[in-house]
């Protein structure tokens, strides 16, 4: 099945992989994600674009048992922050829906994650964070 993503320049697929887009600005010397033309912490314009790390830790989490508005995508699913290894903060979906089975500081990889199909019947992707057993 032909695969999608949830909205352009997120991320880039390549078949199991998926890398998060972000941006990085040389003067403030931070990255932020989304994306966006000028730095969010300085309104400096000299933003790069860049892949972010795909490991990282688990920083806060919450499960979401009822869908929300709109999603047609599996529920229960968890939801969460993780700390990438450059020090930025994602929130995103996790692979993970019991907030039990999760800890804090607990190894984490960014992965692909089907959440439905659009009206052309293909598989909608989007980004989500999974345990993992390596160093994050």
């Amino acid at each position: 099945m032909a695969r999608v993503p949830v909205h352009p320049g997120l991320f880039e697929l390549d078949g199991g992989t998926l890398r998060l887009v972000g941006g990085y600005s040389p003067s403030s010397g931070r990255f932020h994600f989304p994306s966006a033309p000028v730095c969010p912490y300085t309104g400096a314009d000299d933003v790069e674009e860049v892949t972010l790390p795909e490991q990282g830790r688990l920083w806060s989490w919450t499960a979401v048992n009822a869908a929300p508005p709109g999603y047609s995508g599996p529920a229960p699913y968890g939801f969460g922050v993780v700390e990438l290894e450059n020090g930025l903060r994602v929130v995103g979906r996790l692979t993970e829906p019991d907030p039990g089975a999760l800890s804090k500081g607990q190894p984490m990889r960014v992965v692909p994650e089907e959440i439905g199909t659009d009206e052309d019947g293909r598989a909608v992707v989007t980004w989500a964070f999974a345990p993992s057993a390596g160093e994050g």
